[in-house]
């Protein structure tokens, strides 16, 4: 039995500034405007997107007390030098760029042909993936936007909350949604799926009502939260059931330890589901830019037409494909030496979220994931996020994320990344159980 702290936090006046108050405060500095009507669906959107916004409270904080020693717990972005021989493997592919022999220009829009066969092989084996169904892109969130392109402004969506907010925020964009309602913070036309605490953070499945395109991630960012093979197995049947199509996101499933790694290991599940991933959190690319998208040929649209065909005229049309040097560290990476030192950076996240978990586990307060994935997702009963995540910042200099920036089901949470340094992540524990206890 856990008991709670009572925590006093002062109330932030300063949250996301509305964009469209942005845009008329500024309207009095325009000499010039176009004929040009401003996207309405962008009008939509109340505040700036949070990782950024993060940024924004980071660099003031640190105007404000240039001094201090600021250590981010927030935005998830890998600390630990990419494995040599991956770094090695691209250095020698850029090389060999200025040769006549090994210079080579544009390559196949949906990927290398060798590398798509490395990961069916790694990531896929026994499920009946082929490479043909896979397409190499520079990162998942990429590739939501070019899915969200494929499903067009006329499909009906549901979201994990909290989630992921470029599933979210990609929908308002494309025209999918309705305006947001102030006091619930949720847009219309969309289903939101309570996964929190309360259900074992994964959604009650008779209340959900039908929706074309189901967007879930697992394990979930940003609760942590792995989904059991029993969960999935319901997902699975739910979408069956309603005819509805499964954008699942598995950028982490490399931490899982126990239970499915991707969709494609639930029976039925490759004529509902389209799964997208990324070598960021994998391999610490999330600066070189190097994810995929599966696309099963067994899913096709009411009318009989392969979803296969479409995404692939989508990708053809707006991207040219990943970088030739990305996908020559990716091909690396999947490597039987490659790999095994991959996975010896992840469980060094994986070590850092333990830490960090004992950390607020002792202060009484409840804590989730940290177990399967590299987020720990912190409780503040009856408290603001924002508010929590101020004052964090402001007593102990160390950058969290809100967990209302995932939607309403957050409100009370924060975020904290195990990705960092390991002195970092012991001294951030320090401060925090000096400060919380």
């Amino acid at each position: 039995m856990h008991t709670f702290l009572t925590l006093s936090f002062t109330t932030c006046k300063t949250l996301f500034q509305p964009i469209a108050r942005m845009a008329v405060e500024e309207k009095g500095l325009v000499s010039y405007c176009t004929k040009v009507e401003r996207n309405a669906n962008l009008e939509k959107l109340q505040y700036n997107y949070l990782f950024p916004e993060i940024d924004v409270r980071e660099l003031r904080h640190i105007k404000k007390y240039p001094n201090a020693k600021v250590i981010s717990l927030g935005i998830g972005d890998t600390t630990e030098p990419i494995p040599d021989m991956v770094a090695l493997s691209m250095a020698n592919y850029a090389k060999s760029l200025a040769t006549p022999q090994g210079y080579k220009g544009y390559g196949a829009e949906q990927g290398n042909k060798e590398l798509k066969q490395a990961i069916a092989e790694t990531f896929y084996k026994d499920t009946g993936i082929k490479d043909s169904e896979v397409f190499i892109s520079d990162g998942s969130q990429c590739d939501i936007s070019r899915l969200q392109m494929l499903f067009g402004s006329n499909v009906s969506i549901a979201v994990q909350d909290p989630s992921f907010p470029a599933y979210i925020d990609s929908s308002v964009i494309i025209g999918q949604t309705g305006d947001i309602e102030k006091e619930s913070g949720r847009y219309q036309n969309i289903a939101y799926m309570e996964c929190g605490p309360r259900n074992n953070f994964f959604p009650d499945l008779s209340k959900t009502p039908r929706t074309d395109i189901i967007f879930f991630c697992s394990p979930n960012n940003p609760t942590g939260h792995a989904s059991s093979r029993e969960q999935l197995e319901r997902l699975v049947d739910f979408a069956q059931q309603n005819g509805s199509i499964i954008v699942y996101d598995s950028a982490y499933a490399v931490y899982i330890t126990d239970g499915p790694r991707s969709i494609y290991e639930i029976p039925g599940a490759r004529k509902v589901a389209i799964e997208v991933s990324s070598f960021s959190k994998i391999a610490g690319f999330t600066g070189v830019r190097l994810g995929w998208t599966v696309v099963p040929e067994e899913l096709v649209y009411s009318n009989g037409f392969p979803v296969i065909n479409d995404f692939n005229r989508i990708v053809c049309t707006c991207f040219n494909g990943a970088s030739n040097v990305a996908q020559a560290g990716g091909l690396a990476c999947l490597s039987s030496d490659g790999f095994k030192a991959v996975l010896s950076n992840v469980d060094y996240y994986k070590e850092n979220a333990e830490i960090l978990v004992n950390t607020f586990t002792s202060l009484g307060l409840r804590v989730y994931g940290g177990t399967n994935a590299p987020y720990v997702w912190v409780h503040f009963p009856g408290s603001d996020s924002w508010d929590v995540f101020n004052e964090i910042l402001e007593k102990t200099h160390i950058i969290t994320v809100p967990g209302s920036g995932f939607g309403p089901g957050g409100r009370e949470f924060i975020r904290v990344t195990a990705f960092g340094h390991r002195e970092n992540i012991l001294e951030a524990s320090e401060r925090l159980r000096s400060y919380l206890s």
